[in-house]
């Protein structure tokens, strides 16, 4: 069960990335999850660096730092896939 949770929160993070980079990111669904489940993993990780992995209630902070990171890998990742497709944006 934690797969298929882990390819949601890809998913919805990924598409909210996308959302609020400026521009169309032209990378397909499937790595806009993938894109979104590494970006979790190092919102995770950043958040467990500094100890707000864990707290009472909603982890606001740990959520933030998740799409943050979805953000940055989306961001990275599409460039990438663009010049890996031979499509360079100027």
């Amino acid at each position: 069960m934690s797969w298929l949770w882990a390819i949601i929160v890809g998913l919805v993070l990924g598409l909210l990335a996308k959302a609020i980079l400026p521009g169309k990111q032209n990378i397909p669904l499937w790595l806009t999850v993938i894109f979104g489940i590494i970006g979790s993993i190092i919102g995770n990780s950043v958040a467990g660096w500094i100890g707000v992995d864990d707290t009472k209630g909603v982890d606001w902070i740990r959520h933030l730092l998740q799409l943050a990171g979805a953000v940055l890998v989306v961001g990275v990742g599409d460039s990438l896939w663009a010049s890996i497709r031979g499509k360079r944006r100027a």
